[in-house]
Formats: C-alpha cells, structure tokens, sequence
C-alpha cells in the first residue's frame, strides 16, 4: 500500500459512516438537535463536508466544490462561501436545514474531488509546507491527517446524535 492508497482508505472511512448516518433520516430527524441545544445531523454532516472542502482545495491548489460545482446555490443556506461552521452560534447551527439527499449530493461530490486528489500524491508530497500561519508550519501530511481525524470526530457525533434520536 502507497500513501495515496493509505489516504484514500482513511477519508473512505468517513464516508462510510457520512453514509451510515444520513441515509434514510428524515429532513426533521436531520434538523433535531438533543436538549435543543446540541448540534443537529445535518450540521455535523454539512460542517465535516465544508472542512475537507475547504482544507484540501486550499492544500491542493482547487477551488472548492461548494462554488465550482453549485452546492453553495443548492444547498440555499444563509452563510457565506468562506463559511465551514468553525465558531458557529447556536443561531447558526439551527439554520442548517437540509435533506439527506443534498447533504449527500455535496458530500459525495467534495468526496469525489479528495479522491481525485489523493490519487496524485506521492510521499515526497507530505512534506510541502501548506500552511506558514502556525509553528511549526503545516505540511500537507499533517493537514490531511487532520482533515481525517476532525471528519471522523464530526461523524461520529452524528451517529451518536443518530442513536439519541432513534
């Protein structure tokens, strides 16, 4: 197994349990949020999918499928293109407000697009430094790594959320 075979099992993972989650949900089971306060299904989902977005098209040198392929338009919510969820108030988080099938579409479409990305990548790209703004700098290998692991996270408070729910 390569680098590029390793990464494309990890972030194959995440859809495997993107997948798990949403299908078959309901748009009001996809909106509920425990206590009304947690963070809603469709949320969890939408903010996974606009961290690998942003992260990896800003890593690989793309624009990111939320503007390149209309799911900013689609999806029809009220946040900015530049918007990944990262700080959102409760506010916010309540106008997420999504069915399954759009928050699928985008999902698999961003999913589609790491593919076609990792699928370039050797070791030797590991090292390139995609992020000078901490210290040490952000190399790729780790910022995928990290994409991995918050995407991971995220989807398994969906699937929590999903068994609260249920």
């Amino acid at each position: 197994m390569n680098t590029s075979e390793l990464l494309i099992d990890a972030y194959g993972r995440i859809k495997e349990v993107v997948h798990d989650v949403v299908d078959g949900l309901d748009d009001k089971t996809l909106a509920s949020r425990p206590n009304g306060t947690a963070n809603s299904i469709a949320w969890l989902v939408w903010h996974l999918t606009r961290i690998q977005d942003d992260h990896l098209a800003d890593a690989g040198g793309y624009e990111q499928v939320l503007t390149a392929d209309g799911w900013h338009d689609r999806l029809g919510l009220p946040f900015e293109p530049a918007d990944t969820g990262y700080g959102h108030t409760s506010d916010q988080v309540e106008q997420v407000k999504v069915s399954g099938e759009l928050l699928l579409g985008y999902y698999d479409a961003v999913h589609a697009r790491t593919l076609e990305y990792l699928e370039t990548l050797t070791d030797d790209d590991l090292d390139r430094i995609v992020d000078r703004r901490w210290n040490p700098p952000v190399t790729l290998g780790v910022r995928l790594v990290s994409v991995i692991g918050d995407d991971l996270e995220h989807a398994g408070q969906a699937a929590y959320v999903k068994g609260l729910l249920s």
